[in-house]
């Protein structure tokens, strides 16, 4: 049976680490396309050469040429100009529409039949962009936000009561940006809820180091953001279509209705298969929680309102 194909828009770090993870594990064959001449053929020849060390068989390119997305089955996207130290996401707006924009153009006849995962950031905002620009259908444009900030909440959460992070279930909902929502009643270790683990206060202070997430990671590196985590969030996103493993995982999804939102990408629990976004899930927010998603809400429309989308 042929492989099927994932190309990822972008060798930078977090493109890079997710083309490992594809050809480390043998999940597909792997394309890097990226602007810079002679980056991605670069890194695809690295990764070529750990192949035989790793016993996998993909192939991986490099490229320059936007053509070679022919036959794709997932796109990701994840070119952009990263967060500097003091930068929100929704500070990338117009440098990042420009470059994601002029990618989405290009999708229908390369490969129309691809489902796309969008990483670059303001994530929300650049799902709706590609949505937008590539006319394909809601469901096969996603973007990645909700997995990794919900891994972050895990990790945290297992810091504080020592335990493994594999054991401890979290969503983070809403934009994938200072105003994302994690969900309490959605938080528990091996189906005890958080409430009767830790106390509110420790409980909202771990909310808002989550919230805070990539921006401590920012301040750390000085010259960077984040690539690990998220490349192996997309990961799992990348794995769910093409396995068709009908994973429940919070994606920021096109809302028609579901949420009170209408027309518009948030981070909501979604189930993840070969057809990419197969069903919105809508879970019971209290009211507070359901404030706190329409504000998120509201700050990503009107980052979409000022693209004009």
């Amino acid at each position: 049976m042929k492989r099927k194909k994932v190309s990822i828009i972008g060798a930078g770090n977090v493109g890079a680490s997710l083309a490992q993870l594809l050809v480390q594990t043998g999940l597909s064959d792997v394309l890097l396309y990226d602007v810079a001449e002679g980056m991605p053929q670069g890194k695809a020849l690295d990764l070529a050469e750990a192949c035989p060390l790793w016993g996998s068989s993909v192939a991986i390119n490099g490229t320059n040429d936007i053509a070679d997305l022919q036959g794709s089955s997932v796109v990701v996207i994840t070119a952009g100009l990263a967060r500097k130290p003091g930068m929100s996401r929704d500070d990338l707006l117009h440098a990042n529409a420009s470059i994601v924009g002029g990618v989405a153009a290009e999708l229908p006849r390369r490969c129309p039949d691809a489902v796309i995962v969008v990483v670059t950031n303001p994530m929300d905002v650049m799902a709706q962009l590609v949505w937008k620009r590539s006319g394909f259908p809601q469901r096969r444009v996603f973007g990645m936000g909700g997995v990794l900030d919900s891994a972050r909440l895990r990790a945290f959460i297992a810091w504080q009561l020592g335990v493994s992070p594999k054991d401890v279930e979290a969503m983070v909902l809403g934009g994938h940006g200072d105003q994302m929502v994690p969900v309490k009643s959605l938080v528990s270790v091996k189906g005890v809820g958080i409430s009767a683990l830790l106390p509110e206060r420790k409980i909202e202070e771990i909310f808002e180091r989550t919230k805070g997430g990539g921006a401590e990671i920012v301040s750390l590196l000085k010259n960077g953001s984040a690539y690990y985590a998220p490349a192996a969030s997309v990961y799992e996103m990348v794995k769910a279509v093409l396995l068709d493993e009908k994973r429940l995982l919070p994606c920021a999804a096109c809302l028609e209705g579901q949420y009170g939102a209408m027309s518009l990408y948030a981070g909501v629990p979604v189930v993840v298969g070969a057809g990419g976004v197969e069903e919105i899930v809508e879970v019971p927010l209290t009211g507070q929680e359901k404030a706190a998603f329409d504000r998120s809400v509201s700050a990503v429309g009107r980052l979409v309102a000022a693209l004009a989308l």
